[in-house]
C-alpha cells in the first residue's frame, strides 16, 4: 500500500528537518567524505570575501569560522522557508502541485495543460533515464523526495509504485499543505510528521530523489554525502538541479557570468552555483557506480516564458500582491533565468547513479 509521510520545520540545516540532517549536516565531518574537495573549491561561481576571522589558525579562529557558517546557513535555510511559504499557495492555485521545470519536446507550443502535463513527463523521463524499473520485484519500495514541496512527486512516486515514500521541506506552509493532498488521496493518516523525532537510518531508502532542491543547499558535498548515506545498496539516486556550465581546468566564470548568478542567487535565495561536473566528481569520490549526466536545458526551455505568462494574468498579479515581497522578487527575477539559459551559463542537469550492492 502506499503512503507518504512529509516532514518539515525551521531548524533543519541544509535539507531537512531531521535529526539526522541536524547532526551530520550542520558542522563537522561526521560523514566518512572528509576527502572530497568542498564545493566551493571546485567551481563553485560565489565565493565567500577575505574574512580576518577565517585565517586564524587557532582554535578561537576555527570557532568564530563554525559560528559565521552557522549563522549565515541558519539565514538562508530561513529565507529559503519563507520564501516557499510565501509563494506555494500561488503556484498551486494556478501550476498545481508540481513545484518544478515540464519536459517538453524542443521547439514545441504548449498551452498551461500542457505544461502540467509536461511536469509530469519530467518525472517519467527521470525515472526512464535512471533505468527505474516497474518490475514487481524490483522497483522501488522506500523512497525519500529530498525537497519535496507540496508532495507533487511524493504521491505521484508513491502511488506509480505503490512505495512508501517520506517528503522533506524546510516549509512548515508546504508540510502541513502537502500532509493535507497526501490525507486527501488515501496515501497517508495523519496531519503531519514530526521529522525531529524521525531520523533516517544508513541505507534505508532504495530510491533517493532530488528534483530541484540541490540549488538550495549550501554545501553540495554534504547534501551528495547524505544522499549516499540513505540509499540501500544497489539503490538508485536521481538529482535534477540547475548547475552553472562546466569549466575546462583552469577555467573560471566570467565577471558578467557572476554577477547574473549573485542576482539570481539573492532572489531566491540560493548559495553558491556548481556544475553538472562537480556532481559526477562527488558522485565518483564516494565510489557510486552508474553514474550518468545530462544537459536537458533545451527540454526545458519553454518553462520560464509560461511562468512569466501566468504571472502577467490579473489572477498572476493580484496573488503577487497578496503574497509578500519575497514572492515578487523571484517573480521580477524570472527574466534572469531566461536569460542565463539562451546564454549557456544555467544549464538544467540530470545526474543518476547508483549504490554499489556491497
Amino acid at each position: 500500500m502506499a503512503d507518504v509521510a512529509i516532514t518539515g520545520g525551521r531548524l533543519t540545516l541544509a535539507c531537512s528537518t531531521c535529526e539526522y540532517s541536524r547532526r551530520h549536516l550542520s558542522s563537522g565531518p561526521h560523514l566518512p567524505f572528509a576527502s572530497i574537495k568542498p564545493a566551493a573549491r571546485i567551481g563553485c561561481s560565489r565565493r565567500r570575501r577575505a574574512n580576518p576571522v577565517f585565517t586564524s589558525s587557532g582554535t578561537r579562529g576555527r570557532r568564530r569560522m563554525a559560528v559565521n557558517g552557522a549563522a549565515a546557513t541558519e539565514t538562508l535555510q530561513k529565507g529559503i522557508a519563507e520564501l516557499y511559504d510565501e509563494s506555494s499557495g500561488i503556484w498551486e492555485d494556478i501550476w498545481g502541485d508540481h513545484m518544478h521545470h515540464g519536459f517538453y519536446e524542443p521547439g514545441s507550443d504548449v498551452s498551461i495543460s500542457d505544461h502540467r502535463s509536461a511536469q509530469i513527463r519530467m518525472i517519467e523521463e527521470s525515472l526512464r533515464f535512471a533505468s527505474l524499473s516497474d518490475d514487481s520485484v524490483q522497483k522501488p519500495k522506500n523512497i525519500v523526495d529530498v525537497g519535496c514541496g507540496i508532495g507533487g512527486s511524493s504521491r505521484y512516486l508513491a502511488r506509480k509504485y505503490g512505495a512508501k515514500c517520506q517528503g522533506i521541506t524546510l516549509s512548515p506552509v508546504q508540510a502541513k499543505r502537502a500532509q493535507e493532498l497526501a490525507a486527501a488521496q488515501g496515501l497517508a493518516d495523519k496531519a503531519f510528521a514530526d521529522a525531529l523525532n524521525q531520523p533516517f537510518s544508513d541505507g534505508q531508502f532504495d530510491l533517493v530523489w532530488s528534483m530541484e532542491s540541490g540549488e538550495h543547499m549550501p554545501d553540495k558535498e554534504k547534501f551528495v554525502g547524505e544522499l549516499a548515506r540513505v540509499v540501500a545498496p544497489g539503490g538508485t539516486i536521481i538529482i535534477v538541479t540547475w548547475c552553472h556550465r562546466d569549466l575546462s581546468p583552469g577555467e573560471s566564470l566570467r565577471q558578467e557570468e557572476k554577477d547574473l548568478l549573485r542576482k539570481i542567487c539573492d532572489a531566491y535565495y540560493l548559495p553558491a552555483w556548481c556544475s553538472t561536473a562537480d556532481y559526477v566528481k562527488l558522485l565518483q569520490s564516494l565510489s557510486l557506480e552508474d553514474i550518468k549526466s545530462a544537459d536537458w536545458s533545451e527540454y526545458v526551455a519553454p518553462f520560464w516564458p509560461a511562468v512569466i505568462k501566468s504571472a502577467l494574468t490579473w489572477k498572476g498579479i493580484t496573488s503577487l500582491l497578496r503574497s509578500g515581497w519575497k514572492t515578487i522578487r523571484g517573480a521580477l527575477a524570472m527574466p534572469l533565468m531566461i536569460e542565463g539559459y539562451k546564454t549557456g551559463l544555467i544549464k538544467f542537469a540530470i545526474i543518476t547513479c547508483r549504490k554499489p550492492e556491497s
